[in-house]
């Protein structure tokens, strides 16, 4: 039997996923940790930082899970693929040992660093060279490390990807992507190659990149410390990275303009696919280099993020509902009211937020009745204020030029509340379409494509058909265009 191997590498939690090859049939899927999450540490107000070797552990600590779950020899595992959460900076020096904690993709400090670069260089040569601002990425990260941290800045030989680090662990090989480079703001997108004039203007040196590899391809190989740590065969190829967006999308077979991917976990991103190199002028969503991408035949993902999303629902069971996220859903949907009675949720709380301008809003909660609303009107205006968040950004895309008329989602996260989905389709006026799959699926059928055990993209995605749809109701959707209108108008007072 031939296996594939797919890990995603989340900010809360490392899963893995073994498939069959020939039928894409789940064999086994565990995550880790189990009953928590990963750690992660908040130095400063705004600051948000992961130990890389943590995300190793649990790598590790996945892959047994699987291997236990399933019985099956890992040795027949003919490929693997990554997905990461996006962002994010490690770095190593020429040992390839780890130099400082991860900065991760919700950290805000380098958000002044970007800013005054796209003053700096421009906006027009920004969004004309780059399609954003090089706002809060990965290379204003690291100019921050290089301002802050010398000392460690002096030790780099390597700066990478969360996934770019997770394949050099499994390999000895460091390597990035043209799609990974633009996730951090380090493509140019009209010379085709790494943005030499943003990394000149940072004074980083262009050998700090590791070498660019095609997305889909052997990337590299197990090495035998690798095998022998993981339970693999030492030659296992590696050959197939992404963004955990980019990589959602490409997991529900989004690859062709006007089609869009959302999911709903701990952020909240909805992206869409397009052909033309679109950006907005005031880089509140942002583009990306796509999975498929080639010069011949252009693909690129145009990304909105909430950071604010499940995070806050997850706040909102810890700190205070006494109840399961099911039960929280159900309160809400049967106790409240669309429009949670006049009570509105801003779930800014995680961040800062590209939707906003990269402004750090902080969540709120407004219009609270102290005679009128208990639980059931927080949890449903929770989700309503995560849907209209949302929604914000999606205007902002329409404005582009993309269209959201059908949107695909995993049958995960905040998509299983039945309440979300249905505010979800009544607020965008897209008809949202659930498949069970997740980013370590996707992972491991983008792995049997680069390994070329799929020829194409209609082998990799047999079986992949919708799990159930949710349309929107015309009545529905008039009262919530209404509810979304009133709490636009108070996030625009908010925002000043």
């Amino acid at each position: 039997m031939a296996y594939l191997l797919g890990y995603d590498i989340g900010s809360s939690s490392i899963k893995a996923t073994l498939l069959e090859a020939e039928t894409g049939k789940v064999v086994a899927s565990f995550t880790s940790p189990e009953d928590t999450e990963l750690d992660m540490a908040v130095p400063e107000p705004g600051w948000a930082e992961q130990d890389p070797e943590n995300w190793w552990k649990h790598i590790k600590a996945a892959t047994a899970g699987i291997k236990n779950k399933s019985g099956a020899n890992l040795h027949d595992v003919k490929a693997i693929g990554i997905a990461y959460q996006m962002h994010g900076l490690v770095l190593v020096d020429k040992d390839l040992r780890v130099l400082r904690p991860a900065i991760i993709w919700c950290d805000s400090r380098a958000v002044q660093i970007g800013e005054k670069a796209f003053q700096d260089l421009g906006p027009e040569k920004c969004l004309k060279h780059l399609l954003n601002s090089p706002g809060n990425f990965t290379a204003s990260k690291l100019k921050w490390v290089k301002d802050n941290q010398p000392e460690i800045y002096r030790q780099v030989y390597k700066f990478m990807l969360p996934g770019d680090y997770i394949a050099m662990k499994l390999t000895g090989e460091v390597k990035t992507t043209a799609s990974g480079l633009s996730e951090g703001i380090l493509w140019d997108y009209l010379e085709q190659r790494p943005a030499g004039f943003l990394l000149d203007y940072y004074g980083i040196s262009p050998g700090l990149l590791p070498e660019i590899t095609p997305l889909f391809s052997v990337q590299g190989e197990v090495t035998k410390q690798a095998a022998d740590e993981l339970g693999l065969a030492p030659g296992t190829k590696v050959s197939y990275r992404a963004g955990d967006q980019p990589n959602n999308a490409f997991s529900l077979s989004v690859l062709s303009p006007g089609e869009v991917a959302a999911t709903a976990g701990t952020s909240g991103v909805v992206y869409g696919i397009c052909d033309q190199p679109l950006y907005d002028k005031e880089s509140r969503v942002n583009t990306f280099v796509h999975v498929n991408h080639t010069t011949d035949n252009p693909s690129y993902g145009v990304l909105l993020c909430v950071n604010g999303t499940g995070i806050l629902n997850r706040w909102l069971k810890n700190t205070f509902a006494g109840a399961t996220y099911k039960e929280m859903d159900q309160m809400a949907l049967e106790e409240a009211p669309p429009g949670s009675a006049g009570l509105f949720f801003y779930p800014y709380g995680n961040g800062a937020e590209r939707t906003l301008g990269n402004k750090n809003l902080g969540a709120a909660l407004m219009g609270l009745d102290l005679n009128v609303h208990g639980r059931p009107h927080v949890f449903r205006a929770a989700q309503e204020g995560i849907v209209f968040a949302l929604n914000y950004g999606v205007e902002i895309m329409k404005q582009m030029g993309l269209e959201v008329a059908t949107v695909k989602a995993g049958r995960a996260n905040m998509f299983l509340s039945q309440l979300f989905r249905e505010a979800f389709a009544m607020v965008t006026g897209a008809c949202v379409e659930l498949y069970n799959t997740d980013g370590s699926q996707g992972a491991a059928r983008g792995a049997g494509l680069g390994a070329g055990i799929y020829r194409d993209t209609k082998e990799t995605f047999v079986g992949l058909t919708p799990a159930g749809i949710t349309e929107p109701d015309m009545a529905k959707a008039a009262q919530y265009k209404e509810i979304y209108q009133e709490w636009e108008a108070n996030l625009k007072k908010l925002l000043g």
